[in-house]
């Protein structure tokens, strides 16, 4: 077994392989600011999806969060829309299946030029019959979808790395 681990180890070393955030770091760069322009409609929504957007700059783009006129990179992400919509039904009628549908878009700034992206993330989640959604479950629904989209926007931008060298 620990032959056949070093041998990928070896093969994945020898073919060039190098994680996203490698390539991100080209575009990005070694350190990056975040805001989130907060939705009067759902405050609460925006800051679930401001931690999911720290926790990705830090674990997806291995990159330090600093404050913005400290940082090469600035993100501001504004929510599009929060949707939650009924895919699967039970033999009585009643929703037992969620989508919750994530809409951002993402205005990277970098040297003074400002670059923007759309994106959005879902995700899906059961309900018991002929309930409602607890506020515990939609939260959780937003920042899964949320975490979606902002992975979206990392292979756009890990793409752009690839593609600039």
């Amino acid at each position: 077994m620990r032959f056949l681990t070093l041998g990928f180890l070896i093969f994945l070393a020898g073919c060039g392989y190098q994680p996203a955030s490698h390539y991100t770091k080209n575009i990005l760069g070694d350190s990056v600011s975040t805001e989130v322009v907060i939705s009067m409609e759902d405050p609460q929504n925006t800051v679930i999806i401001k931690d999911a957007v720290d926790t990705a700059v830090l674990t997806r783009f291995r990159t330090a969060l600093v404050a913005k006129n400290e940082s090469k990179t600035h993100l501001k992400i504004g929510i599009g829309s929060v949707g939650f919509s009924p895919l699967r039904y039970d033999t009585k009628g009643y929703v037992i299946t969620y989508r919750t549908t994530v809409n951002m878009s993402i205005a990277r700034t970098t040297d003074g030029n400002t670059t923007s992206y759309s994106t959005h993330g879902t995700y899906d989640f059961d309900i018991e019959p002929n309930a409602i959604i607890s506020d515990q479950a939609r939260f959780e629904a937003i920042r899964q979808g949320a975490q979606k989209g902002i992975d979206a926007f990392v292979a756009q931008i890990a793409a752009l790395g690839v593609n600039s060298k």
